[in-house]
């Protein structure tokens, strides 16, 4: 097994912190357009699951073209979209650190399982 997966572990790392960086950044935009879909879906749940979905769609559109992949980019987006979704039903209050360190083992694994296959 290469490192494929570490890899590709990294630049969905580096995805979700560029993510981060445009929400800061224009964030003017994102709140505009978070209070036009709240105003379509009438719920903060849907609104939340639209905002992950969104940026489920961003990564995998990061990723398919880093690695010339669409599968990879799809692996990915889902798995995030995944972890994401878990640890706000859970209601788990991360340090950035720890929220980093628990996306990049659990998605490092599931690549570790896809290329180990």
């Amino acid at each position: 097994m290469g490192l494929e997966w570490f890899y590709i572990a990294v630049v969905l790392a580096l995805s979700d912190m560029l993510h981060t960086f445009l929400w800061r950044s224009i964030s003017d935009f994102y709140i505009l357009f978070g209070e036009l879909i709240h105003q379509t879906l009438h719920s903060n749940v849907r609104l939340g699951l639209t905002h992950e979905l969104i940026e489920a769609l961003f990564h995998f559109v990061i990723l398919s073209l880093v690695f010339s992949s669409p599968f990879i980019g799809m692996v990915a987006a889902t798995v995030h979209l995944i972890i994401d979704l878990s640890h706000e039903f859970l209601n788990l209050r991360l340090t950035p650190i720890s929220h980093r360190a628990l996306h990049f083992v659990i998605e490092s694994i599931v690549f570790m399982i896809i290329f180990g296959i």
